[in-house]
């Protein structure tokens, strides 16, 4: 359904460190830095990316706003959330693990990266 992900980062260099360490255990290459200072990551035919605001404005995290990345098995998530702490993110909301609901089972990590976007690495049970 989409085709890319672009979320604002107050300094992209740390950003990219985040996301290096935080997605790797989850089978993403680094993040390479375009000629406008936008750092990319391309897996499966999708792109996320990161970038100072356009407007001058400091980047801020969309309230009520989750970046999921999907994560192979519950020990990936694991691994991402565990990197992504000692890369300078936050852990937030509850610890890593199952929660049922729905008619649904999902494992779910969540953390803030340096700029205060929510994200999830999230494995399906």
């Amino acid at each position: 359904m989409f085709s890319h992900l672009m979320i604002g980062a107050n300094d992209v260099a740390a950003s990219k460190a985040f996301y290096d360490a935080a997605l790797d255990p989850l089978g993403v290459k680094p993040g390479f830095v375009d000629p406008k200072g936008r750092a990319m990551y391309m897996q499966d035919g999708g792109i996320f990316m990161l970038t100072q605001p356009i407007n001058g404005e400091a980047a801020s995290g969309a309230n009520g706003g989750t970046i999921g990345f999907a994560a192979a098995t519950p020990e990936a998530a694991d691994a991402f959330h565990k990197a992504g702490v000692a890369a300078g993110g936050t852990a937030i909301e509850d610890a890593p693990g199952w929660r049922e609901g729905n008619g649904m089972r999902l494992y779910l990590a969540y953390l803030l990266d340096p700029s205060g976007n929510k994200i999830c690495a999230m494995c399906r049970g």
